[in-house]
């Protein structure tokens, strides 16, 4: 996996409805990211072109309007899984919030080199 920072464009599977989208930096073993509502942190392995990880997802801003994905008061733990090319991958994971699972899969497009 190279480096870089990419979009992330998350849709909940399993019957379930539910977009989001934000960035998502992959650096080092590394994962950085966030949206206006929520901020993203931890880490990843890779093999070839596939990767895995775990993620925290937390919020940082509150609206009475929106509902973030996975953007409860308490932080999300997410387990992640997917292939990476040049220009993007694809990933798909399981997101346990408070006693429910929420699987999602999401599309992520290369904007830029962090090297």
């Amino acid at each position: 996996m190279k480096n870089g920072l990419y979009s992330i464009h998350v849709s909940l599977q399993d019957g379930r409805t539910g977009k989001g989208s934000g960035v998502v930096m992959f650096r080092d073993g590394k994962i950085l990211g966030g949206d206006a509502y929520l901020f993203y942190t931890g880490s990843y392995t890779t093999n070839g072109d596939s990767f895995k990880g775990e993620v925290l997802v937390q919020r940082h801003t509150s609206s009475p309007d929106a509902n973030p994905l996975f953007g409860g008061p308490s932080p999300v733990g997410v387990g992640v899984s997917g292939t990476i090319t040049d220009k993007g991958g694809v990933m798909s994971g399981t997101a346990l919030v408070g006693k429910a699972s929420q699987i999602f899969s999401a599309t992520l497009r290369k904007l830029a080199d962090t090297d």
